[in-house]
Formats: structure tokens, C-alpha cells, sequence
């Protein structure tokens, strides 16, 4: 009996880590950024997620961190949660309007950001401590650095050299 009950207990346990992959994968398409490398450019392509937005892992400070490509946001905005993980320094303060509302947030440089193998360097960003999430909202600050076309449900960002 006792053999059964952790059987049981062990193929709900599987079931379970099954499950939280595959709702990791909705929600993060792209986990795996590939960069195609053609003669005067370099190019990520990225798929939507179930709810129409792009996530998509690259990297901050050469740490791992999740983005979501906000053509809305005028900087690139990093969670509070965040700040000690990638050894950011806050800077002076300022009020900003969020979809949520007015929030303090504090100005700070990336030394390095990465989308695939395309990498910028002495990026301005925010640390709004109040964001609930665990995404990088990518601003335009970074955005205007490539091109960008969205076909179906792709987004091609190009950075010619």
C-alpha cells in the first residue's frame, strides 16, 4: 500500500513539473534566442506569446533575464526584484506613469544587454521597485537601435552593422 501511495505521489509529482514547463513555454515562446548572422546585419526572430505579447530571454549585465518587448515603454524599465541579481546601482529618483498609475523609479546604466548575439552596451534603464512582474520591459531607448518588422506573429528585430 505504502509502495502505491508513493508511486502515486511520484507520478503526480512528474505530472506537475510537465505541466509548469509547458505554461513556462506559453508564456515564453522564445526561451531559446537563435541569431541568424547574414552579410551587413544581424537579426533574432521572435514568436508571440499565447496572450500577443514577445518574451523572450537575453541578458543584462551577462546575467539571464526574461524581456518583454514594450514599443510603449520610453526606457527599459527593470523590476526592483531584480536590481541586487544583476548588480545594478540606483541613481536619482524620478516620477513616472506606469499603466498602473504614477510610481518612483530610479535612473540607472546597463553595462551590457543582450537580445541573442546582438549586444549594446552603456544602456539607460529605470528600477521601478513597485513592478509586479519578473519580465525586463524593453523600451524604445534600446528598440530604436534596430529595425523592427512584425509579420503574423513574428517579430524580426534586425541590427544592420
Amino acid at each position: 500500500m505504502m509502495f502505491t501511495t508513493l508511486a502515486w505521489a511520484a507520478g503526480l509529482g512528474v505530472l506537475i513539473l510537465v505541466f509548469a514547463k509547458i505554461l513556462d513555454q506559453q508564456n515564453n515562446p522564445n526561451q531559446s534566442v537563435a541569431t541568424l548572422q547574414a552579410g551587413d546585419y544581424s537579426e533574432i526572430v521572435l514568436r508571440r506569446n499565447r496572450q500577443g505579447h514577445y518574451v523572450f530571454d537575453g541578458q543584462i549585465n551577462r546575467r539571464k533575464v526574461t524581456f518583454m518587448v514594450d514599443t510603449g515603454a520610453t526606457t527599459t524599465a527593470v523590476p526592483g526584484n531584480l536590481e541586487q541579481a544583476l548588480d545594478l546601482a540606483r541613481g536619482a529618483p524620478l516620477q513616472i506613469s506606469t499603466a498602473n498609475g504614477r510610481a518612483t523609479a530610479y535612473l540607472t546604466r546597463l553595462e551590457q544587454l543582450a537580445l541573442g548575439d546582438i549586444e549594446i552596451y552603456d544602456v539607460g534603464a529605470t528600477i521601478i521597485p513597485t513592478m509586479g512582474v519578473d519580465e525586463v520591459l524593453l523600451g524604445m531607448n534600446v528598440l530604436k537601435h534596430f529595425e523592427l518588422v512584425q509579420r503574423g506573429d513574428e517579430l524580426v528585430i534586425r541590427q544592420y552593422r
